[in-house]
């Protein structure tokens, strides 16, 4: 049985993963947070060259809604992908998956609500 920490860590793993793989840049820094049944992982310098520039274009708001668009889609397209590695790290399912993005930052954010909460064994015991 794992600890907490790392099925945090494995989550963090395979989400950088599929952000390379998937996205085509994984991130500069990455934490994931377990919450109960609750997944909260945490993404900064996600935004590749090109989406920077998107987002400076002469009319703002249109290039940040595109991207957000266009960066939803691609996770909910690589959705069961993300599950996969949810279920591969906590051994339990996801129910739900929220997704935002900053322009401004660059953070991007994905919750996922879980069917239970995770069995995990205390720091230090084995």
């Amino acid at each position: 049985m794992k600890t907490q920490g790392e099925i945090e860590a494995a989550v963090c793993t395979g989400v950088s993963r599929f952000e390379q793989d998937y996205m085509g840049r994984g991130p500069k820094d990455i934490h994931t947070h377990l919450l109960g049944d609750i997944l909260v992982v945490r993404l900064q310098g996600v935004l590749t060259v090109a989406e920077q520039q998107l987002v400076k274009t002469h009319l703002p708001h249109k290039g940040r809604d595109l991207l957000k668009q266009v960066r939803s889609q691609l996770v909910e397209m690589g959705r069961p992908i993300l599950e996969t590695i949810v279920l591969d790290a906590a051994g339990v399912n996801v129910v739900s998956l929220h997704h935002d993005v900053s322009t401004a930052t660059g953070e991007e954010i994905i919750i996922m609500t879980l069917d239970n909460t995770p069995l995990y064994r205390e720091n230090g015991k084995k």
